[in-house]
Parts: structure tokens; sequence; C-alpha cells
């Protein structure tokens, strides 16, 4: 039995997920047209901080707070029309769930090129 290895599940989330850039993420939250997910473990948020006006759902969550059959699902936390825009300490842990997500069935999803790590060092304010 092969098995893949998270470098080849990474690349070949890349290649079926929309990436976009911290400015890109910056505009969509500030017009108000995406979620913004931090998929960070909470001991990453408590040492690291959090992005102002993020939404915090662990990656181990993440599927079922955003299913609405799901007992987990958290009614009204997001708005489920706008884009998912997802996001971890680098970036490979949010390609896998945005891949995850669009196999959910979520058409409008995206992850931010360089993580929290890429957000630290742009627009976004880090509290």
């Amino acid at each position: 039995m092969a098995i893949k290895s998270s470098t080849t599940l990474v690349t070949e989330a890349l290649d079926q997920i929309k990436t976009i850039s911290t400015d890109e993420a910056f505009e969509k939250s500030s017009k108000n047209e995406c979620n913004l997910i931090d998929i960070r473990d909470i001991r990453e948020l408590d040492k690291e901080g959090r992005v102002e006006n993020s939404n915090h759902i662990p990656r181990g969550m993440l599927e079922f707070w955003l299913d609405p059959d799901s007992v987990y699902f958290k009614d009204g936390k997001l708005d489920m029309n706008k884009e998912m825009v997802l996001f971890c300490a680098g970036g490979l842990r949010s390609a896998l769930a945005a891949k995850t997500l669009q196999e959910m069935g979520f058409e409008k999803v995206s992850h931010i090129d360089g993580g929290f790590a890429a957000l630290k060092q742009s627009k976004f304010k880090i509290v």
C-alpha cells in the first residue's frame, strides 16, 4: 500500500483551490465580503495572537461547524453565502481545509498565501 505524503496532499490541494494574497484578503474583509476563518489550534492563538475580526474554527472541527446537518453546526456564526477565506500558521493546513470545504460543496472558498506569518506583516491588525 502506497501512502501519500502530506507534501503530496498539500500540493494536490494547491492545484485545486484558490489562493489569495494578504492584500486581497484585507480588501474582501474590509468590504465585509467574506468570512475570515482562523483554523489554528487555540494554543497557537493564545501564544501568537489573533487577526482582528477573524472567526476561530479549529481545523479539527471545521467540517462539523459548517455542516448544517451536524449537531456541532454553529448556526448564525458565519454568513454561509459569503466566501470562506481560511488561514493557518503558514498555509499548509488551510490549503487542505479549503479543498475539504470545496468537496463539501462550498463554491466560494480560498486560503491566504503564507497564513498567519504573512498576515502579521500585512495591513491586518493582530490583537
